[in-house]
């Protein structure tokens, strides 16, 4: 999101470096190839050290006009704030981006980040919502 000065605005920036330095502490600790959820229980051992709160494998329920109709699981709920989805692997998909974008259209949250764990690094993405219309994935 763009600013009147020109430079991009980060939300929640000081959580949002924290969580993109556990991320990098995880990948520098376990390297790649493991499985997503080696992965998941590294950042929550270093989510408590750094006394963040987080909710793991939270369940967002879908509902139309009332009804349920369907039910997903994120990753990470980092402080009521940003959804924290990890993927392991050098394929980065537009189902990852929809997803993080539904989950944080269900909580009515503003931020998402996508951490994919590659032979190369980790590599961060963000997804932001604008509006109820409008996103972006930078």
């Amino acid at each position: 999101m763009g600013t009147p000065d020109g430079k991009e605005k980060v939300l929640y920036p000081e959580l949002s470096y924290r969580l993109v330095g556990i991320l990098f502490e995880v990948y520098n600790t376990l390297g790649y190839g493991h499985k997503e959820k080696y992965y998941e229980n590294a950042v929550a051992l270093e989510l408590e050290k750094l006394k963040i709160s987080y909710k793991r494998q939270m369940y967002v329920s879908l509902d139309y006009k009332g009804q349920h109709v369907g039910k997903s699981f994120l990753d990470f709920l980092i402080d009521d704030k940003i959804v924290l989805e990890l993927k392991q692997g050098l394929v980065s998909s537009r189902k990852n981006i929809e997803q993080v974008y539904a989950y944080l259209k269900a909580n009515g949250l503003k931020l998402g980040i996508i951490a994919q764990f590659t032979p190369q690094g980790v590599k961060c993405k963000r997804v932001i919502i604008i509006s109820t219309s409008l996103f972006l994935y930078l």
